[in-house]
């Protein structure tokens, strides 16, 4: 799409002294713009399918993807209570991506089928595979609603199973049952019509506290009145059907406003999480109330396995939790046992405890009483399960950014768990890697392992950058054996393991100049690998563009690494310095050893995708994206108590060596980020002069806003004051003497960055006379969606880099 809109001269030229002379100027409107062509271009470039494999890895899923959606779409009426999203026409969520094609292909042959029968311009949603991997379900989104459809894998065809009765508001929609019918969470045939807006308030908004501490990090869109009560329990409020492929309807128990469902892995029982009352204001649905209950498929039986109370009072920390049940799931070994954590330490991580968590056991009929399975000393993080007498057990703590992993026997609880892995998750130098998972007789994802090892895949980051591996760990005596590794100059990760033994595989294979593509491969048998996909590169554009993965070192000698695009056929000695996009966002760490460790690959193919700062490859600008900018606390020490000081080294050092390289002009460097990243921006811009310019889009600006915790911030306002105050571009707004373009979408819904952090801290700006730009973008949200907001924005800072920074002074 191409916009191409014009400003009558006249109001250019009075926008132009405006600038000029640097007066404030007021509201402008002047429709949509767009950024320079070749720009334009990469934006609209086609967009690569996604890929998803059957359980064997014989059948690959071809899911064909829109292009960005248009300002039409994105403005369509949306509903934003208790924390969700809401498309009222449709009763699902407002902003939902979608596929537009289904493609079948055969792993051996090569064959591939598109899947027929589906409505022009279609919009798909959910897709999931029968047990037996015969159908594919999936959601069809139209204008009033959502249908159900199925597609046969034998013949390639799709059907409709239901009119448009799905509601997809909240968790997941339908799920396959072993008969290969479909459990379906539909609109409440009953429910009525939707209530109306009173004219009058029936009566004032009042919270109450009784004394206890309360405190909460902030939250969007949250329930504000009584009607916003009301229209949350109606679009919550749903019906389980059981659904066979000839569309035959039964309903499944009593209509609720149904959270979630999972199926039992034996197909006899469905666990339904169900929000009740006492709504809050102060929190988001997934904190409402809820009832937990076991119902047997045929709707004989329900055993209530929780009663979940409101969950407003929590300990402070990211390692607090509630107290008694939670994650309540079903074992992935047996045929209907449940399991679930609860902590013994009140959810309160300042409480010092040996056994933190207590993970629980009951099996069906669930009436009798629950078995103890493991204790934990960290946080509980989750179970990976094989059989009854192997499962993996997984503990972390955020405060040390440790992470456990032991070996436990669920047929002898009261055998000693073995801890095979004990480290920081933050170092990915010692990554082990994840394990690989497979199938069972159930047909639930269970670990693939050879006795007591388990493949593991890592993404394989070294000082040189990452070269992922599939290998396997010995949790008897913890050796690690490398099986495979990708090779430079390629970037090349497993994505499906295909055998027992680990010696076929399906890889993603790219290179800086190659479209990622999956391949086959074999380990034993001497044949070359096969490509199964040849997606093509969508930005011929950008071929011959220079990339580096770079190191450098701070002022404190901690190594800190970026990449450093520059465009084709560019000689630093030959064509002198460039004008520079410095991308960054930061990070917290508890070790210097682990935040001086290279991060990304030089081998890794240039994806673009709308809030990428690579664009402006094409203007002639170096690039310098992935900068570090690590902040450092050890031990005891918090990082955010030096993150200014830390942050401007950074910076310091990334300029020094793009200077230093001749690469880059240290006049004309601008430095940009989103979220977090423009934060940052701000917060470099009022502590340092070494930017030409700064770009800071859907940021926070006043920490004080967010009182009781903040991105990696564990501590209160009211514990740490110098900490928010530092931190806090808006209390410097005074020093801030670098222009500053701020872009945010006015429907923002990420915690923390409500569009009144913009709005407030440009005035801040313009109240002490600094040269700024605020942008906000009707109805788009964190990320920006409609095509016409992204070429905006792009529009806006190509203007401000071109003023500010490749033009400087001229």
């Amino acid at each position: 799409m191409n916009l191409n809109f014009q400003t009558p001269k006249r109001y250019m030229c009075l926008l132009g002294l405006a600038f000029l002379f640097g007066s404030a100027t007021a509201q402008e409107n002047t429709g949509y713009k767009a950024p320079p062509q070749a720009i334009q271009e990469l934006v609209n470039a086609p967009v690569t399918p996604s890929v998803y494999f059957s359980k064997k890895g014989d059948i690959m899923l071809i899911l064909e993807r829109p292009g960005y959606k248009s300002l039409k779409e994105v403005s369509q009426p949306e509903l934003r209570i208790g924390g969700i999203r809401i498309n009222p026409k449709t009763n699902g969520p407002s902003r939902s991506s979608s596929y537009s094609g289904i493609k079948v292909k055969e792993v051996k042959s090569g064959e591939e089928t598109a899947i027929t029968g589906l409505p022009e311009d279609a919009k798909i949603s959910g897709i999931s595979w029968s047990d037996d991997e015969q159908y594919l379900a999936f959601g069809l989104v139209g204008d009033e609603g959502i249908s159900l459809w199925v597609a046969n894998l034998a013949t390639k065809t799709a059907k409709p199973l239901t009119d448009e009765i799905i509601n997809d508001v909240y968790g997941t929609a339908f799920t396959w049952l072993p008969d290969n019918s479909l459990l379906v969470k539909a609109i409440n045939p009953s429910r009525g019509e939707m209530p109306e807006k009173p004219s009058v308030p029936s009566s004032p908004i009042i919270q109450a506290t009784s004394g206890n501490a309360a405190p909460s990090r902030t939250y969007q869109d949250l329930l504000e009145n009584e009607y916003d009560e009301q229209l949350f329990a109606y679009f919550m409020d749903a019906q389980l059907m059981v659904i066979d492929l000839e569309g035959n309807t039964k309903p499944l128990g009593d209509p609720a406003m149904i959270k979630s469902m999972d199926v039992s892995p034996d197909g006899q029982y469905v666990l339904v999480e169900a929000i009740k009352r006492p709504f809050s204001y102060l929190v988001p649905a997934y904190r409402f109330p809820y009832d937990v209950e076991a119902w047997s498929i045929d709707g004989s039986e329900t055993v209530t396995i929780a009663e979940i109370p409101l969950d407003e009072v929590r300990p402070t920390g990211f390692d607090a939790t509630v107290t008694g049940p939670r994650s309540i799931s079903w074992r992935r070994d047996v045929p209907a046992t449940l399991y679930w954590a609860e902590a013994q330490d009140g959810g309160d991580p300042k409480v010092e405890i040996e056994e933190r968590d207590i993970v629980y056991t009951l099996d069906a009929p669930f009436t009798g009483e629950k078995q103890k399975l493991a204790t934990t000393s960290l946080r509980y993080a989750g179970i990976q399960w094989s059989d009854e007498a192997f499962a993996v057990l997984n503990e972390r703590w955020f405060d040390t950014r440790q992470e456990k992993r032991s070996l436990i026997n669920p047929s002898q609880p009261e055998q000693e768990k073995k801890t095979f892995i004990e480290r920081s998750y933050s170092d990915i130098y010692n990554d082990p890697g994840d394990p690989v998972m497979t199938t069972n007789d159930l047909g639930e994802y269970v670990l693939l392992r050879k006795g007591d090892q388990l493949f593991m895949t890592s993404e394989g980051g070294s000082p040189e950058g990452s070269m992922p591996f599939l290998s396997t760990f010995d949790v008897s005596s913890g050796e690690q054996e490398i099986i495979w590794r990708c090779q430079a100059p390629y970037y090349e990760e497993v994505v499906k393991v295909l055998d027992d033994k680990g010696n076929s595989f399906i890889t993603r294979k790219q290179s800086t100049d190659i479209q990622p593509n999956y391949w086959l491969v074999n380990t034993k048998k001497r044949i070359a690998p096969i490509q199964l996909t040849h997606f093509e590169d969508p930005y011929p554009s950008l071929r011959g563009i220079q990339k580096e993965l770079v190191t450098y070192t701070r002022n404190d000698g901690l190594n800190l690494s970026a990449t450093i695009y520059t465009p084709a056929g560019y000689d630093p000695a030959a064509d002198g310095p460039l004008p520079v996009l410095m991308w960054a966002y930061p990070r917290e760490y508890k070790s210097k050893e682990v935040a001086a460790q290279v991060r990304g690959s030089k081998y890794e193919f240039t994806r673009l995708y709308w809030g990428t700062p690579l664009y402006w490859i094409t203007q002639g600008y170096a690039i310098m994206d992935r900068t570090e900018m690590p902040i450092v606390g050890e031990g005891n020490q918090e990082p955010n108590d030096f993150f200014i000081e830390q942050l401007v080294a950074n910076a310091e050092a990334a300029i020094d060596y793009i200077v230093d390289r001749g690469i880059g002009d240290r006049d004309r460097i601008a430095v940009g980020g989103h979220s977090y990243g423009a934060f940052m921006t701000a917060n470099l811009l009022s502590h340092s002069d070494l930017f030409a310019a700064g770009i800071a889009r859907s940021g926070a600006y006043n920490r004080t806003l967010t009182p009781f915790g903040f991105q990696y911030e564990q501590r209160t306002y009211w514990e740490a004051p110098d900490v928010y105050f530092n931190m806090s571009p808006f209390m410097h707004a005074n020093k801030v003497k670098t222009p500053i373009l701020l872009i945010h979408g006015e429907a923002d819904n990420n915690s923390g960055t409500f569009p009144i952090q913009s709005e407030r801290y440009y005035n801040a700006l313009k109240g002490h006379g600094a040269t700024a730009r605020l942008v906000f973008l009707p109805n788009e949200s964190h990320g920006y969606a409609a095509e016409e907001s992204i070429m905006h924005t792009l529009y806006e800072m190509n203007e401000w880099l071109e003023k500010w920074v490749k033009n400087k002074g001229k």
